[in-house]
This record gives structure tokens, sequence and C-alpha cells, in this order.
């Protein structure tokens, strides 16, 4: 394809040569990289602007950063990124650490926080730690090793004490699901999981049920929603029993195992609330096998409002845990952190969850 536009491209000089184009229509040869100093030139404008431009740290025109933005598309202008994290000291990198990729929850919370740092220019890598300790303790020493801007982190049991190099460093962390890594400069972002678990609870005691199940995380995760749970039953007047409780993993074969154990109980359970919508789901599977009808046989009600609950037949009822918001906000605080714009003690948000009924209740 010919570099220039079709009225310049077969125009000829008197000695049979073809024009050249002004320097503000040239292209780059393809043999050089395109620098900095390329893009200025096509859009008429400083390197201090165009810089600008791609950081947004300064302001700018909006036609001034229209003509640049232009300049980088047609010319295939893409930054020095070791250059860039040299000069500016920043690696523009964020790291996301979650126990477990495969739960349709996470990706979602990730795209909340690539959507809120992608805009400014960061990256984010995602790191899968099965929930071990160990291997979370290893991601974060890798991230902070490189160097990254910031860390975003899903842990069950890191406390501080085992983070002291990374808390004294001043790098910025968001930890998301609860305050178990206490210390003043690391936000939170946590949907309100005692509360959802209440909620969810009392929507089986209102549909007339007096003897729920449980389904729970391992055990030391997940407390807010069993403490949810056992608190809806007794606002209810209905005795909380520890023998109505079965702990599987955060997964479908997790949810199917400990339903296996639920139906051994005398009576066995007429509802279960699940603590997550996969080990409803392997309820759900279990429960089938036994032969009952779910919905009229037993009701279940799971959490998270992953997009399999709508799949599933029936439909399973579960309270909606505010995946991409809670990773959007996550992200917001940490940008606020990396950039300096804030540096006070810690922020705690807590995000609403909200009941979504369907036929498996």
């Amino acid at each position: 394809m010919n570099a220039y536009p079709d009225n310049l491209a077969g125009r000829l000089t008197p000695g049979g040569r073809p024009g050249h184009p002004s320097a503000a229509m040239r292209r780059p040869h393809k043999s050089r990289k395109v620098t900095i100093a390329d893009v200025a030139e096509r859009a008429g404008v400083s390197k201090t602007t165009v810089s600008h431009v791609l950081s947004r740290n300064r302001p700018v025109a909006s036609g001034t950063s229209a003509r640049v933005e232009l300049a980088v598309a047609e010319l295939g202008y893409r930054p020095d990124g070791l250059a860039r994290s040299l000069r500016t000291r920043r690696s523009h990198t964020v790291a996301l650490i979650i126990p477990d990729i495969t739960n349709p929850f996470y990706p979602v919370l990730a795209r909340g926080l690539e959507d809120s740092l992608a805009q400014v220019g960061y990256r984010t890598f995602v790191c899968n730690t099965d929930a071990e300790e160990e291997q979370e303790l290893e991601y974060i020493s890798d991230a902070f090793h490189r160097r990254v801007d910031g860390v975003v982190l899903v842990t069950f049991c890191l406390t501080a004490d085992r983070l002291p190099r990374v808390l004294e460093s001043g790098m910025p962390l968001v930890s998301i699901g609860g305050e178990i890594i206490d210390h003043p400069r690391v936000d939170v972002v946590r949907a309100d999981d005692e509360r959802g678990a209440f909620d969810a609870t009392s929507h089986l005691i209102r549909r007339g049920h007096r003897n729920i199940a449980m389904i729970q995380g391992p055990e030391g995760s997940g407390l807010p929603r069993n403490e949810g749970y056992r608190r809806a039953l007794e606002a209810a007047g209905i005795p909380f029993d520890p023998r109505r409780t079965a702990a599987g993993g955060w997964t479908r074969s997790g949810g199917a195992k400990a339903m296996q154990d639920l139906l051994l109980m005398e009576p066995a359970p007429t509802a279960v609330f699940c603590g997550n919508d996969l080990m409803a789901i392997g309820a759900m599977d279990t429960a089938r096998d036994a032969g009952l009808v779910i919905g009229r046989d037993l009701a279940l009600v799971g959490y998270d409002d992953i997009e399999a609950a709508a799949l599933v037949h029936p439909g399973l009822t579960t309270m909606l845990n505010p995946a991409y918001d809670t990773g959007r906000v996550a992200g917001e605080l940490l940008l606020e952190r990396m950039t300096g714009a804030f540096q006070g003690e810690r922020r705690s948000v807590v995000l609403p969850c909200r009941l979504i009924e369907r036929e498996s209740s």
C-alpha cells in the first residue's frame, strides 16, 4: 500500500522522480522505529505536548489532543514502556492477586479493575494463588521486586504481620473482601456479605422454611456470610445448630460433597443457603441425583449471581455480589494512592448486595 495520499503518490518532479510530500505528511521509513518526535511533527505540536496527551498528567485542549491521537494512530506509535518507567520511576502496571481464576466472579472483578485503570495507561496482570497463603506471599514478593505500581489482593488468610517489607515500602495495596490486612495504608473494598447472607436466609424463612442448612466455604473463610446466616435464624426465633452447616471448597464439587453430608441428616433440610453460586450448583447436582426436585422438595439460594446462576435449571435464586463495581472501585482507590492524590489513612468501601429471585427457592 502506498504511504502517501493518492493525489501525491503519482506526482512527478521535472526530473522524473516522485514528488516529496511535505514533512507534515511524511511517514518514517518502515525500518525505523516511530518516535515521539515523529508524532509531534505530524501533529504540529511539541514533544512535551505529546507527552502530556499520552500520560494524561496535564490538561491539553481537546482539539490539540485529537490531533495528537490521530497522529499516534496514523504512525502506529507505541510508547517505550521501559524508557518511560526509568524516567518516571513508574512501571504503569498493577498486579491483581486472586484465589481462583476459574471462579466466574473474579474475571468480572478483573474487568472492573482494568476498565478503571486502562483509560489512564495502566496494565493489569492477574495472578492465581489457589487460595494458598504461601502462593499469595510469593506473588506479592514478585510484584514488589518487579516494581509494579500497586497491588489488588483477594486473600482469606494473609495478615499485616506477614507483609512487613511491602507495607513499609509504601507500595499501594487494596484488599478485596475484608479487613484481614489491618494496616492504616491498606484500603478495603468489600460487599456487605453479612447483610447479604442475612437477607438470603431471611428470604427462605419468609418462604416458610425452618429447617435451613448452610453450605459454607473452607474453615476460616467467608465468615461474614456465616454470621449473616446465623443472625437471620436467631432473628426469626430459629435456634442456630452448627450441625446444620457443612463446609466445602468454593467450587461446584465442594458444594456437591457438602450437600451429600447434609442429606444424611435427620431430618434432612428443606432449604439450603450456599456460600457461593458454584457450591449451589454443585448442591443442585447432588439433590437431583437423590431424586429431589429443586424448588419443590428443596429450596436453594446461592451467592454472587454469576452468569451461570441464570442459565441452570431451575434458575438459581442468589444474592447479587457487585463484582464489576468491586474491581472498579478498587482501581479508583489504588490510582489515587499511586498518583499521590490521596495519602491519608485507610478507606473502607462497603458495597450493597441485592436478592435476585428465581425458581430454585
